[in-house]
């Protein structure tokens, strides 16, 4: 229905739209009656046929309850409504919908009534009434906290302002920016702005640039502009560096008496081949009864890193260290993460400790926690421990083949307690010395990796136990992982029956073992990226919570992180926590080790999305000189708008638009993961194999353009 009053009473679109103005004009009004001329005459509604429909919805309206009529003709809003705190999802289309613990649904706010809030602010919302069978929707009434003020984007220059104009594409509008807060900034430049101000009559923020990143399509730009997208920083202040150079890296003799020594026990590390910092070492000797003591030394960051210091404190806002493809953004500066803290070779090294006995079949029989030591004998690549694994030969083989048997003792019980055998496949990337993609490789993990991986997970359980089993009660620091949502399971399960798998459950604990078989039926079939990726979004995320609830994925019932103190802030609180009860002392505190848990949480998704987006680019960079050519491809996700594919070969994906898929009308069937033709009845669905062409490579939005062969 157009305000010009030309009815059209046969389209579903207008009558919708009419009723959805006719809600908000009674919803504002609060308790004041209206007949259905009044009405008209507020929403400019001015023909006869525009009028009788008006009465016709009302009376719909009323039957429904979402109306009242007061008496004959008069009607209002029936109040069902208050207010609501949430956080805001934005469309490209500039409305959003609030994500709100307060009521089931989202709630949708139209983009007048965002009132300036954007994307991921959380904010104060009056509740509309509700219609029955309509989404609930509302108005922002304040912004309680801004999710962020400075966004990435290329400048625009014009002759009297400019304008940037973001990379976010949750962002809809345009920075205004005066000429004299370019601060330097040329035209097509990347850039980071500020919000300064916005008035809520202003189409666009007003904003200035605060830091220029360089021309688009460079890979130091690129890269700069993925972490300055989320807000990460790329480098540290000079006043955080010179606090890190004060910070002196000798060992003195009281340092050694105050820890047990084990520099005359055979001691080696195992990193990926290009590491800078060695956080973890272990070693390894026979006891006089037959058992193995084996030492898990980890770096003592906290014994450098102290309280209220400006290296502590940058440690604690970046709360981990950042992996992009070409990169590490370290937590720690790199006197402390590369040389100070990091366990080299042939160096004496303060480390903190687990140490276990055990026996032949890989069981606990003793544990101490302590500061201790070392000096690490070996430096292995994770391909150089593969060799002796697989040769039986090499420098240290007895240390290696023996701690190998017991890791896949511990592997083997692991699982058979439940745990679950996820292990995704690394996307790496052969890169010139411009940072150009050569080629795409995957890193798999071998059982040198599981070798320091399960030594790892039981340094991390055991300690974990020794707090929360032993001591009881304490403050400290887990990593939990809650019980997948059985809605979300049962989604799944649905899904994979289209490829011939199923997923059986008959009680609690085979879920783990049905996801374990499933996830080894597809190894090295063309389904297995899309099963595996669908599998761990049908999983709850891992987060840092002094609240413990256990590690479902792990099934361990007491779980923390412990064993990297130099890239994650988690570790070293642990570390500072474990002393405190190794002294008999109480930490207390809940509250700030629980925002600290919090933060962490938060810097670690950051820093997994910032490291997807640096991959995604590169990919799209790579695909960008193979436009035109053919591969054979997976319908990796469905959506209304179109599919999306991803390339068997290199695990690239792209969007064909709906558009584009042939001489039909197609429609997406959200609840059987396809898009059907309505008239040739051609379905697209999740899973399904297609050949494609590479149509367009758009670096800025990081995306792919496929068209089918």
């Amino acid at each position: 229905m157009s305000k010009k009053g030309k009815s059209n009473k046969g389209s579903i679109t207008s009558r919708q739209s009419l009723t959805e103005q006719i809600v908000a004009t009674l919803t504002k009004s609060g308790d004041q009656t209206f007949n259905y001329k009044q009405i008209a005459k507020r929403i400019n509604v001015t023909d006869t046929p525009g009028k009788q429909m008006i009465s016709d919805i009302l009376r719909e309206l009323t039957k429904t309850g979402a109306v009242q009529e007061i008496f004959h003709g008069k009607y209002k809003v029936k109040l069902s409504r208050g207010y609501i705190t949430g956080t805001v999802d934005m469309t490209r289309m500039g409305y959003g919908f609030i994500k709100t613990d307060d009521i089931e649904d989202d709630v949708f706010v139209s983009a007048k009534n965002l009132k300036t809030a954007l994307h991921g602010d959380k904010v104060k919302v009056w509740l509309y009434a509700k219609r029955k069978g309509a989404r609930p929707e509302g108005e922002v009434v304040e912004i309680i906290e801004r999710w962020r003020t400075s966004f990435v984007g290329t400048v625009e220059i014009m002759p009297n302002f400019a304008f940037l104009i973001p990379d976010n594409k949750n962002m809809p509008f345009d920075l205004y920016i005066p000429t004299s807060k370019l601060n330097g900034a040329l035209q097509g430049q990347k850039a980071v702005a500020r919000v300064v101000d916005w008035d809520s009559k202003s189409k666009n923020p007003v904003g200035e640039i605060i830091n220029v990143l360089g021309y688009p399509g460079l890979h130091e730009t690129e890269m700069h502009a993925i972490l300055a997208e989320f807000e990460l920083p790329y480098s540290f202040t000079e006043e955080v560096e010179a606090d890190a150079e004060t910070i002196k890296g000798e060992i003195t003799e009281s340092d050694i008496k105050a820890r047990r020594d084990f520099r005359k026990i055979p001691t080696f590390t195992v990193d990926p081949a290009d590491a800078k910092d060695f956080d973890d070492a272990l070693s390894v000797k026979q006891l006089e009864n037959g058992n193995w003591e084996v030492g898990v030394h980890i770096a003592d960051v906290t014994h450098y890193v102290k309280p209220d210091t400006l290296v502590e404190e940058e440690a604690k806002q970046r709360a981990t260290s950042i992996y992009l493809v070409d990169r590490v953004v370290p937590m720690l500066p790199e006197s402390l993460s590369n040389h100070i803290c990091s366990l080299n070779p042939a160096e004496d090294k303060l480390t903190y400790s687990a140490v276990f006995e055990l026996n032949d079949k890989s069981e606990v029989i003793e544990e101490w926690f302590g500061r201790t030591i070392i000096n690490s004998d070996k430096r292995f690549s994770y391909n150089e421990a593969q060799q002796v694994i697989d040769s039986g030969d090499g420098e240290m083989k007895e240390q290696v083949l023996l701690l190998h048997k017991l890791a896949q003792q511990l592997r083997v019980k692991r699982f058979a307690s439940g745990a679950f055998a996820f292990e995704k496949v690394e996307v790496k990337f052969d890169l010139d010395e411009a940072g150009k993609p050569l080629g795409i490789k995957f890193r798999e993990m071998g059982t040198a990796n599981q070798l320091v991986e399960e030594f790892m997970l039981l340094a991390n359980k055991r300690v974990a136990e020794y707090v929360g089993k032993i001591l009881k009660g304490k403050t400290f620091v887990y990593r939990i992982h809650d019980k997948p949502n059985p809605e979300k399971i049962s989604i799944f399960s649905h899904f994979i029956t289209r490829f011939g798998y199923k997923l059986i459950e008959d009680d609690k604990t085979s879920l783990p073992r049905a996801m374990n078989k499933l996830l080894h039926s597809v190894a090295g079939k063309k389904e297995q990226n899309i099963i595996e990726t669908l599998a761990l979004r049908s999983m709850a995320k891992a987060i840092y919570s002094t609240e413990n609830i256990g590690h479902y994925g792990l099934s361990f019932k007491y779980y923390t992180h412990f064993t990297s103190p130099i890239r994650r802030y988690p570790d070293m609180m642990v570390h500072r926590l474990l002393s405190i009860f190794l002294a008999q002392e109480n930490p207390g505190q809940q509250d700030k080790f629980e925002k600290l848990c919090n933060h962490s949480s938060k810097m670690e998704k950051l820093a997994a999305e910032a490291e997807r987006a640096s991959v995604k680019y590169k990919q799209v960079e790579y695909m960008a000189d193979r436009t035109g050519k053919e591969f054979d491809g997976v319908i990796s996700g469905v959506t209304e708008w179109g599919i999306y594919v991803e390339i068997v070969e290199n695990q690239c994906e792209g969007m064909i638009h709906i558009r584009e898929l042939g001489d039909d009308f197609f429609e997406y069937d959200e609840e059987n993961y396809c898009i059907k033709g309505r008239s040739t009845g051609k379905v697209y669905t999740l899973g399904d194999p297609v050949k494609i062409v590479v149509v367009k490579a758009d670096l800025q939005k990081k995306q792919l353009d496929f068209r089918l062969v």
